[in-house]
C-alpha cells in the first residue's frame, strides 16, 4: 500500500478556487490493489484526462502533462495496461467571455452602403484568434454527429475546411451559379445587400440521410442560409445547424413598424423554421469602428 499512500500524499496541495477536482478512485486489479487518485487540472478550458494505472514499484511516480485541451497522466506498468477517458465540455454562450474577447478583433467599416460591415479579416490576421474560434465550433459540433460540413461562397470556404479538418469530416463547397459541375441549383434568394442567384452544390456530395453542419461567418436576414438548407433538402440531407461567427440578432424578428426582413418569417415560408441558427458574437458586443484612412471609399460591388 506504498503506492497508495505517496499517490494521496502527492495529491494534498493547496486547491485554488477556480480548480477542477476530477477524482478517480477504486481502480480495481487483479491483484486487489486499489489506486485513488486526486488530480487538479488548474485550467479554464475543458479537458480530457488520460491515465494510466499500474501496480506498485519502488519508484512509483505520477507524471502530470499538460498540452494545449488535454491533460496525460502516467502510472507506468511493466505487467498491464488500464486507460480510463475522462472529458468535460464547456458550453459556449453568445456574447460570453469568449465571444467578448473575439469581438475585439472584429471592427466594422461602412461598406456596400452598410454603416456597419463587419471584417473577419481582422481575426484572420491573428492565428492565436482564428485558432480559438476553430477550437469553440469543433467543441461543440464534435459529439452531435454530423457527416459532413458545408461551407457558403465564399467567406465559409475560409472558416469551414479547418473545423472539417479537426473533425475529420468531408468538406462541401456551396457556390455561387455557374462555378461547379454536376451540380443542382436553389432558387433565387434575397440578402441586405439585395437579390441573388441561387447557391449551388454537387450531386454527389450530399447523400439521402447525411447529417449536414452549415458554416458561414455572419447571419443577418437569412437569405443565404435559406438558399444552402435548401441544397441539404433536395438532396436528401438533414441539416443539423447552421453556424456562424457573427448573427446580426436585429433580424431575427424586428417589428414590423421597422421595416427590416424578418428571418423568422422567411424561414417560416419556405418550411425550414425547425432548423436552428447559432452565432458566436452578435452586435451587442460588436463595438470597434475601424480607423479609416483619409480619402477612405466605400466601393463595394453592390449597394
Amino acid at each position: 500500500m506504498m503506492a497508495v499512500d505517496a499517490v494521496r500524499h502527492s495529491t494534498k496541495t493547496r486547491i485554488h478556487q477556480n480548480t477542477t477536482i476530477l477524482n478517480l478512485s477504486r481502480l480495481l486489479r487483479a491483484s486487489a490493489l486499489c489506486v485513488i487518485a486526486t488530480i487538479c487540472v488548474d485550467s479554464p478550458r475543458p479537458s480530457i484526462l488520460f491515465v494510466h494505472a499500474s501496480y506498485p514499484t519502488s519508484n512509483s511516480c505520477v507524471n502530470f502533462t499538460p498540452t494545449g485541451n488535454r491533460q496525460d497522466i502516467d502510472l507506468d506498468s511493466s505487467s498491464n495496461k488500464t486507460t480510463f477517458t475522462m472529458s468535460t465540455k464547456k458550453a459556449y454562450e453568445q456574447d460570453g467571455e469568449e465571444a467578448r474577447q473575439i469581438a475585439k478583433c472584429l471592427p466594422y467599416f461602412p461598406f456596400k452602403g452598410i454603416p456597419r460591415f463587419y471584417d473577419i479579416g481582422g481575426f484572420l490576421e491573428k492565428p492565436d484568434v482564428f485558432q480559438q474560434i476553430v477550437d469553440i465550433f469543433v467543441e461543440r459540433y464534435q459529439e452531435i454527429g454530423i457527416d459532413s460540413i458545408a461551407g457558403l461562397d465564399a467567406r465559409g470556404f475560409t472558416l469551414g475546411p479547418p473545423i472539417a479538418l479537426a473533425l475529420r469530416k468531408p468538406f462541401i463547397m456551396m457556390r455561387k451559379q455557374g462555378k461547379m459541375p454536376n451540380s443542382i441549383s436553389s432558387d433565387e434568394y434575397d440578402t441586405e445587400y439585395g437579390k441573388r442567384r441561387g447557391l449551388t452544390v454537387q450531386r454527389d456530395k450530399i447523400k439521402k440521410g447525411d447529417r449536414v453542419l452549415i458554416i458561414d461567418d455572419l447571419v443577418a436576414t437569412g437569405g443565404t442560409l435559406s438558399s444552402a438548407i435548401q441544397l441539404v433538402h433536395m438532396l436528401g440531407g438533414t441539416v443539423v445547424e447552421c453556424a456562424c461567427v457573427v448573427e446580426l440578432k436585429m433580424f431575427i424578428d424586428p417589428p414590423e413598424e421597422t421595416g427590416l426582413p424578418s428571418r423568422t418569417k422567411l424561414f417560416k415560408t419556405h418550411n425550414i423554421d425547425h432548423v436552428p441558427v447559432w452565432g458566436l458574437i452578435s452586435e451587442d458586443v460588436l463595438t470597434v469602428e475601424a480607423t479609416l484612412p483619409d480619402g477612405y471609399v466605400d466601393d463595394g460591388e453592390e449597394h
